[in-house]
């Protein structure tokens, strides 16, 4: 083509000697060539290099997921009503005929029973929301507990935690659409929520449900931002999440001939390509075999929304499920101001807790390079165990998550289990401030028990099970010496030292005061990486001393 042959004699050629496309495909391509450059494009970044480990596909599945979810959820609008409007079932599912429903319902009924391919389709859309969110969770963990959110990825990490927040109360409405007695006692459970809102909530609820419960566009509009609003929200972030992620190009773990300067991979085309498109398959197989066989949401069974009506065991998705366990574990307290009741009971879970929780995630990032006022790029991956802090906080932040979701089935645990709802209350609300300190010290001492035991490897190398007698009667293991390539992944990490205040004296003998910020910043500092918070790792002059004095024993 003429980009290649004016490349490759170093000058341009005149028109009339360039060389021609063959076919009118090559015409095509030149022709779209010329106007958009994909050449160029294509040139720059389908070489471009990825690492290889498992821990990244995570990310992919992600990607996977909310295209399965896209695709799913177009069919499936093609035959849902977004409607409130009453109509007397008479569809082929004989249990609910002549029952009064939403057309709404009655939609999804048809779509379950009557559309070809419907009810697995439904599942398949639910199924996968439910492993879009898991695996969003899991890879912001692994981008957590690797610190690879640090410069220059702290916007992306903002991006992903939007999307993580994004596509919970997507989740959330989207199973609210059908409008059945499981998804109606939600939206009452959400209602609530916005009523006990100080000033603005009964507008906002007259507003968002147009009249009273339940009234009669609340379905409609939650349509809208399900399948519109926060769907092209999540595409544009998705795209600039990618678009960074090329761009500051793909963190990978320490090894040899690895630095923060180059990427050791395959790349993009055609290795990378083909493994991603081979796993996209994967996830689509799993998830629709996990569709085929496991019943999820059957509304059927639960039956049209009724304002005085609860089905039973009625619980949100894993999700959500910390958020209500919040308002659950919440005393019921109420203040009285200028004849007006504040329900401190849901004012304080989910207008306080609730978003300080997710805002805590969010710069988190921030906060770290504050203290440590590291500006450099990183780009080679941390080992958990070598930031013990940080992986307490994130076992810590878990182990709040986990205890919140059983707070939220507190009734559930108590019915099946036999147990006092009360004694169940009061463990909880114990152990949301207990279980969370206690997981963050043990982890911390887990992690340093592990570079301890790395330490000792660097230095003793590995057992061999070989036992030698020395001359004096002595009987010692022999330890062999470690690989260069494990020596290396055991000694690459970094050992920040702890931001220190300035000498209280300067140079002339006058006191220097630090302000409070920069007291705190030590402190913090002090904490996340000094003395008691990582062990030193050992040094060349250490290894070689005792390798070559003691035999590797």
């Amino acid at each position: 083509m003429s980009r290649a042959s004016s490349t490759t004699s170093g000058a341009a050629k005149p028109a009339s000697t360039r060389a021609k496309p063959a076919n009118k495909w090559e015409q095509a391509a030149d022709w779209t060539d010329g106007r958009l450059g994909i050449y160029s494009l294509a040139k720059t970044n389908l070489r471009k290099i990825f690492p290889d480990h498992w821990s990244f596909m995570l990310g992919e599945i992600c990607l996977y997921t909310f295209i399965i979810i896209i695709l799913t959820g177009v069919y499936l609008t093609l035959f849902f009503k977004p409607s409130m409007g009453e109509v007397i079932y008479d569809g082929s599912y004989v249990p609910l005929k002549g029952i009064p429903m939403s057309e709404a319902y009655a939609s999804t009924v048809d779509i379950s029973f009557e559309v070809r391919g419907g009810l697995l389709v439904r599942q398949i859309h639910h199924w996968a929301a439910l492993v879009f969110v898991a695996a969003m969770l899991v890879h912001m963990m692994r981008v957590f507990f690797t610190g690879a959110f640090r410069k220059p990825r702290e916007i992306n990490w903002v991006f992903g935690f939007l999307l993580l927040v994004l596509g919970m109360f997507d989740g959330f409405f989207g199973y609210s659409l059908p409008d059945d007695l499981l998804s109606g006692t939600g939206i009452r459970f959400m209602e609530g929520v916005i009523l006990a809102t100080p000033l603005i909530g009964t507008y906002v609820q007259m507003f968002l449900f147009g009249g009273e419960f339940p009234g009669h566009d609340i379905v409609p509009r939650f349509f809208t931002i399900h399948v519109l609003l926060i769907p092209g929200i999540m595409l544009g972030l998705l795209v600039a999440h990618l678009i960074l992620v090329f761009y500051h190009k793909h963190t990978q773990w320490a090894g040899p001939g690895k630095t923060e300067k180059n990427v050791v991979g395959m790349p993009l085309m055609p290795v990378y390509m083909a493994k991603a498109g081979g796993f996209f398959f994967l996830v689509f197989g799993l998830i629709a075999a996990i569709s085929a066989i496991a019943s999820i949401n059957p509304i059927w069974a639960y039956g049209p929304y009724r304002p005085d009506q609860v089905s039973t065991d009625a619980q949100p998705d894993w999700y959500m499920g910390f958020s209500e366990g919040l308002i659950r574990i919440m005393p019921g307290w109420e203040i009285g101001l200028w004849g007006h009741t504040l329900n401190l009971g849901v004012v304080i879970p989910l207008m306080v807790l609730f978003p300080l929780i997710l805002v805590a995630i969010a710069v988190y990032p921030f906060i770290e390079g504050w203290i440590t006022g590291d500006k450099r790029e990183h780009h080679i991956l941390d080992r958990p165990r070598n930031a013990p802090v940080r992986t307490g906080l994130g076992a810590a932040w878990i182990s709040l998550y986990l205890i919140l979701l059983a707070a939220g089935g507190n009734d559930l645990f108590a019915t099946h289990l036999h147990l006092s709802l009360n004694a169940i209350t009061y463990f909880v609300r114990v152990g949301m401030f207990v279980v969370p300190v206690a997981v963050f010290i043990i982890t911390k001492r887990w992690c340093l028990g592990l570079q301890r035991r790395d330490k000792e490897k660097v230095l003793h190398g590995r057992e061999t099970g070989v036992i030698k007698r020395l001359p004096h009667g002595e009987f010692i293991e022999v330890h062999a010496q470690l690989p260069q390539k494990d020596l290396h992944k055991l000694t690459a990490h970094e050992q920040v030292e702890p931001f220190e205040l300035p000498a209280a004296t300067d140079e002339n003998g006058v006191a220097r005061k630090a302000n409070v910020i920069d007291r705190t910043r030590a402190k913090l500092s002090r904490g996340l990486y000094g003395e008691g918070s990582q062990i030193p790792k050992p040094t060349a002059e250490e290894h070689h001393e005792i390798t070559s004095g003691h035999g590797h024993h």
